[in-house]
C-alpha cells in the first residue's frame, strides 16, 4: 500500500467534500435567504452545524458509493484520485457560472471516467449506476416539484384570509424549521458521498475488507469538511436558488423546502445517493408554479437542465483524463494535482471580478 498517495486521495477526498459543502447551500438556505427569513451568515452557520450532525445519522449512501458504482477490486487509489479530480472541476466550474449542478452526479461520473480507462467498462457496474442514480435523477426533480407545487397552492389557499404581515411572519418562522430540515437531510445525503469514496480508497488499498462501512473517523471529516464548505456559502448559486429561478415569497419557500427535505430523507433511507441539488431546484420550480406559472424563469431553469444533462459525461470525461494521467506515477499524479490547483485558483481570481457575497446576495441584478 503506498500510504503517500492513499493520503492523498483522502484529502482529495476532503476537498471535494468542501466544494459540495459551498455548492450546495443553496439547496437548504437559498430560499430563505431570499425572502428574509435568515440573515445570510445566520443561515450558512446554521446549515454548517447541521450538515455535520446529519452526516452521523446514516451509512446507507456511502455503502452504495463504495461498493455499488464501480467494482472496488480492480482499481487503484490513483483511479479513485482521478474520479475526484473530475468532479471537483467540475464542480469549481459551475459553481463560477452560477449554475446548481449535482455535485452527487459529478463525483459519480468521475468515478465512472476514471474506472473505465483504468479497468475497462466491465468495471463499472452499470445496472446500479442505472437503477440507484439516473432513475432518481429523473423521477426525484419531478416528485419534489409536484409536491412543492400542491403545497404552495395550499398555503395560499389556506392562508387567503389571512392578514399579510401574519401569513408572511408565520411562513418566516417555518422556513427556519424547513431549512434546517433540508440542511440535515443534506449532510445524511451528501456527506456520505465522500464517506464512501475514502472507504473506496481503503478497500482498493487493501487497509480495509470489500464490503466494509466507513469508520468513525472517516464520518467524522467527511462531516466536518461539507460542514466548513457550507459555512463559506456557494453565494454563487444561492442568488440563482433564490432569486433567478422565480420571486420566491415565505409560503413557496416554506413549501419548497419541506418537499426537498421529505424526498432526500426518504432516498437516504434507501441508499440513493440522490442530487440534493436537482430535488431543491425541483422544488423551487414547483413553488413558482403553485402559485402563478409564469413567475417561473422557464430560460434560467433550461440552462440549469443543461448542465444536468453535461454533468455526468463531463466529469467522467475530466476524471478519465486525469485517471489516466495519475496511473503513470508519481510524476503524472503530481501533474494532475498541479494542473488542477491551477485552474481552481482560475475559478477564484475570475469570480472575485464579478463577486457575490453575503452581503449583496439578494441585491444583485437578475440576469
Amino acid at each position: 500500500m503506498d500510504i503517500s498517495l492513499v493520503l492523498l486521495v483522502i484529502v482529495t477526498a476532503m476537498v471535494f467534500d468542501f466544494t459540495n459543502g459551498f455548492h450546495d447551500t443553496a439547496n437548504a438556505m437559498a430560499t430563505s435567504i431570499a425572502t428574509r427569513a435568515l440573515r445570510p451568515k445566520v443561515a450558512v452557520g446554521i446549515s454548517a452545524v447541521l450538515n455535520l450532525v446529519g452526516a452521523f445519522l446514516s451509512v446507507q449512501v456511502a455503502q452504495t458509493i463504495s461498493g455499488g458504482i464501480v467494482n472496488e477490486a480492480r482499481i487503484g487509489p490513483s483511479v479513485v484520485f482521478g474520479g475526484l479530480v473530475g468532479a471537483i472541476l467540475w464542480n469549481l466550474a459551475t459553481w463560477l457560472v452560477g449554475l446548481p449542478s449535482s455535485s452527487s452526479h459529478a463525483l459519480i461520473g468521475g468515478l465512472i471516467g476514471a474506472t473505465w480507462v483504468a479497468a475497462g467498462s466491465s468495471a463499472v457496474h452499470f445496472a446500479t449506476v442505472v437503477e440507484k442514480v439516473m432513475v432518481p435523477a429523473l423521477a426525484s426533480p419531478v416528485i419534489a416539484g409536484v409536491v412543492a407545487m400542491i403545497g404552495t397552492y395550499l398555503a395560499y389557499v389556506l392562508t387567503r384570509r389571512t392578514y399579510r404581515s401574519v401569513r408572511v411572519g408565520g411562513f418566516r418562522a417555518g422556513q427556519v424549521a424547513s431549512a434546517s430540515l433540508v440542511s440535515l437531510a443534506h449532510g445524511t445525503n451528501d456527506a456520505q458521498k465522500t464517506m464512501g469514496v475514502i472507504t473506496l480508497t481503503l478497500i482498493t488499498a487493501g487497509a480495509l475488507p470489500v464490503g466494509s462501512r466507513p469508520p468513525v473517523w472517516v464520518v467524522l471529516i467527511a462531516g466536518l469538511s461539507i460542514a466548513v464548505g457550507t459555512y463559506f456559502g456557494g453565494w454563487r448559486i444561492i442568488h440563482t436558488v433564490g432569486k433567478r429561478i422565480t420571486e420566491i415569497e415565505s409560503p413557496q419557500g416554506f413549501a419548497a423546502e419541506a418537499s426537498t427535505a421529505a424526498v432526500i430523507l426518504s432516498s437516504s433511507h434507501v441508499g440513493f445517493p440522490l442530487s440534493t441539488t436537482y430535488v431543491a431546484s425541483g422544488s423551487v420550480v414547483g413553488a413558482g408554479v403553485g402559485k402563478k406559472l409564469a413567475e417561473v424563469r422557464w430560460g434560467v431553469a433550461g440552462q440549469m437542465v443543461v448542465a444536468w444533462v453535461l454533468t455526468l459525461p463531463a466529469a467522467a470525461a475530466i476524471g478519465a483524463v486525469a485517471s489516466g494521467v495519475a496511473s503513470q506515477g508519481v510524476g503524472g499524479t503530481v501533474l494532475v494535482a498541479v494542473v488542477a490547483l491551477a485552474l481552481a485558483a482560475g475559478a477564484f481570481w475570475v469570480s472575485r471580478r464579478y463577486p457575490i457575497n453575503a452581503k449583496n446576495v439578494n441585491e444583485v441584478p437578475v440576469g
